[in-house]
């Protein structure tokens, strides 16, 4: 693809979050979510006289999933499309499955699971089979603005069902991760300013460590895919910071992306396991390459004051810069990677380059 920049759709809501396919026959969809907040009266009886309460309004949370196929020829518009098994968390404590239907070009509900009382929310969900992929569900990690972490396993009928949930975070835990290496292990960070560890293994009662080292609120993990121990970690504070996960308190290397880091995202291509996407929220999308004319081993190009480079940056995005992905595929030519940005008052979604 020729052009550095695309810019694809208003999505009309504010976007927040934007994530390619993995699954091999469906790497050209990508799927973004919208997030808006609207106020509506309430409604009071007719011996209701309050005038305070009459003038209160209720917020209301709507939110869109918009699925696109993504074509590379320029002169193809993006076509509305749908996923393969696509998890959806919503800001009324549901998760939703939803299984792609390529005949019919849209997206069938399988399951909705309620992990907490409506007016609590799902901030972020993984899954376990990110590096290990199966035949089957993988199980899915969920993060709640009431502080806790909900663990969803399948079940003896194909479908996910709460295993275990627990009191996690003080303040929103804005981010859970699964070790990609070792699925009984997690990672969940807060606006407690604390990132944590569990393991399955030990129970949910402690974490298996707790690292307090942040000057704001932990946003993003992501555990590398092609490099065991080392997982990436965002701040409200401006640094991403890489960790190996067997010294978790103490970081490998920290850099400033100039603004709130609110989403890592390592390249899915083994090539190219230096490259970190970052979104940066008051700052734009940066590709953040590690090691570059350094030693070829691993400790030796994430060591502490070991080199990095911003090798690219987008700034075409007019506001909070929220939701990237890297896409599965090699849709341009040489060793650039198609990408899909979204951000959040100005309802943009871009695609480009890096």
């Amino acid at each position: 693809m020729s052009p550095s920049k695309i810019r694809v759709v208003n999505t009309i809501w504010p976007a927040d979050s934007i994530e390619f396919c993995p699954h091999p026959s469906f790497q050209d969809i990508v799927v973004c979510g919208t997030y808006n907040l609207e106020s509506s009266p309430v409604t009071t009886n007719e011996h209701t006289y309050d005038a305070q309460l009459a003038s209160k309004s209720k917020q209301v949370r709507r939110g869109k999933c918009l699925v696109y196929q993504v074509s590379t020829d320029k002169n193809t518009p993006l076509s509305p499309s749908c996923s393969a098994v696509l998890g959806i968390a919503d800001s009324e404590g549901n998760i939703s499955l939803h299984e792609w239907k390529p005949p019919q070009r849209r997206l069938d509900l399988l399951q909705k699971i309620s992990c907490a009382p409506d007016d609590v929310l799902c901030l972020s969900l993984d899954w376990s089979n990110r590096r290990y992929p199966t035949s089957s569900l993988g199980s899915l990690i969920v993060s709640l603005s009431d502080g806790s972490l909900s663990l969803l396993r399948p079940c003896s009928q194909g479908e996910l069902a709460i295993s275990d949930k627990w009191h996690a975070h003080d303040h929103e835990p804005w981010i859970a991760a699964w070790d990609y290496w070792d699925t009984s292990v997690l990672y969940s960070g807060g606006d407690d300013l604390k990132m944590k560890g569990w393991d399955e293994r030990r129970g949910f009662g402690q974490p298996t460590f707790v690292n307090k080292r942040f000057e704001a609120g932990v946003t993003t993990i992501q555990s590398h895919p092609h490099i065991e121990h080392l997982i990436a970690v965002g701040s409200y504070d401006n640094k991403v910071r890489l960790f190996d996960t067997r010294k978790p308190l103490k970081s490998l290397m920290d850099v400033d992306v100039g603004g709130g880091a609110w989403r890592v995202k390592w390249h899915p291509l083994a090539e190219r396991k230096h490259d970190l996407l970052v979104a940066c929220m008051h700052d734009g999308f940066k590709i953040i390459r590690f090691g570059s004319g350094a030693a070829s081993d691993e400790q030796s190009l994430f060591a502490d004051g070991a080199s990095y480079e911003i090798a690219k940056r987008f700034d075409e995005h007019e506001s909070l810069a929220y939701g990237v992905d890297w896409s599965f595929k090699q849709h341009t030519s040489g060793n650039e990677t198609l990408i899909a940005s979204c951000s959040f008052y100005d309802c943009a979604l871009n695609l480009w380059c890096g």
